[in-house]
């Protein structure tokens, strides 16, 4: 085959122009390019996607879970709403209700004379379990007898 080129071609053709049967290198070298780019972008929004999450680890925060699952929501649904709230989530300390509600139970029961660090469902659920073996104790007798009858297996 001949080198010669094409009469109505240029005679200086750019050097992205290759010749029929060699290796376009521009357009490897652009596919790498695009490649990278791609994967370096997709990086880059997961990373931004998870800073909510990541700022209420770090800092302990109460409200941690719901931090998250407002990231995969985000993540998955497009609506970047819930980005946004997890976000404001993770920035807000929430206050602690619970240590000073334990408290003032704590106080409750020690002024009722009750024991402390049982709750009202525990003693209450005693109670009712001592009002029943009271009022049926037949009942254990019954189960006492059954047992003593042999099995005919």
């Amino acid at each position: 085959m001949s080198e010669s080129l094409h009469p109505s071609a240029p005679h200086h053709l750019p050097g992205f122009i290759t010749a029929p049967g060699d290796t376009d290198t521009l357009m490897v070298v652009v596919g790498i390019v695009l490649i990278g780019a791609v994967l370096a972008v997709g990086n880059f929004y997961l990373h931004l996607h998870s800073l909510p999450e990541r700022m209420a680890h770090k800092s302990q925060k109460l409200q941690f879970e719901i931090v998250a699952v407002l990231g995969l929501l985000a993540l998955f649904t497009h609506i970047h709403l819930f980005w946004i709230v997890g976000l404001l989530l993770a920035m807000i300390d929430l206050p602690d209700f619970g240590t000073p509600l334990r408290s003032i139970a704590g106080s409750v029961e020690k002024i009722a004379g009750a024991p402390p660090g049982k709750g009202a469902a525990e003693t209450a659920g005693e109670g009712a379990a001592q009002v029943v073996t009271k009022e049926a104790p037949d009942a254990a007798k019954v189960g006492a007898a059954k047992r003593e009858v042999p099995s005919h297996a």
